[in-house]
């Protein structure tokens, strides 16, 4: 009797916490998902996914929320690119070569950074923005971003002009790729989700 009393209280308790662990599950699958759908539109879909999915909890399913997260990871990226380069130009021993391509470099990555900055903050008014001054904003946004990549581009070919010694290129050029690229696929991200449903 007894026995069976506490398996009328146990197996309740144990059908509530399966059911809470399959919506739990559901709720954590729901966000990857949509982040893993979003990335389709991105040239570097497994960087996409991997730098964003450790957001998935605050960016849900929001078309804004992961463009915004998006800018922010491009930002993180820039500047450590940045710092990076500036570390390299007081490096000792640099050729002339080294030494100017290094500095062209950290102005146009330096550009990008406060381009992808910008940017972030045009994000920042889209939410109270009417439809006209939403696209408005949305275009800065895309232009902006577009030019950052640019500028991280330039950065790139120029190391990789051949004024650049063979030892400076390989420890600083997988840093630029890595900012293009997440730059890049913050672009692709921004026009997919250009409607004003965002």
């Amino acid at each position: 009797m007894a026995g069976n009393q506490i398996c009328a209280i146990t197996i309740p308790i144990l059908i509530l916490c399966v059911a809470s662990s399959a919506a739990l599950a559901q709720t954590t699958k729901q966000p990857m998902s949509f982040i893993n759908l979003s990335c389709r539109a991105t040239l570097y879909r497994t960087l996409c996914v991997q730098s964003l999915s450790v957001y998935a909890a605050s960016i849900n399913r929001s078309p804004h929320r992961l463009t915004h997260t998006a800018l922010l990871v491009s930002l993180a990226k820039a500047k450590s690119a940045k710092s990076y380069v500036s570390l390299m130009t007081k490096t000792k021993g640099l050729g002339r070569g080294d030494r100017e391509a290094l500095k062209d470099c950290l102005e146009n990555i330096g550009a990008a950074e406060g381009r992808i900055r910008g940017s972030i903050q045009e994000m920042g008014l889209l939410g109270r923005a009417s439809k006209r001054e939403f696209q408005w904003h949305l275009s800065n946004v895309q232009t902006w971003v577009s030019a950052a990549l640019t500028s991280e581009n330039t950065c790139i070919d120029g190391l990789g002009e051949g004024g650049v010694s063979r030892n400076v290129n390989a420890k600083i050029t997988p840093m630029l790729e890595n900012a293009k690229q997440v730059t890049s696929n913050a672009l692709a991200l921004i026009n997919k989700f250009v409607a004003p449903e965002y």
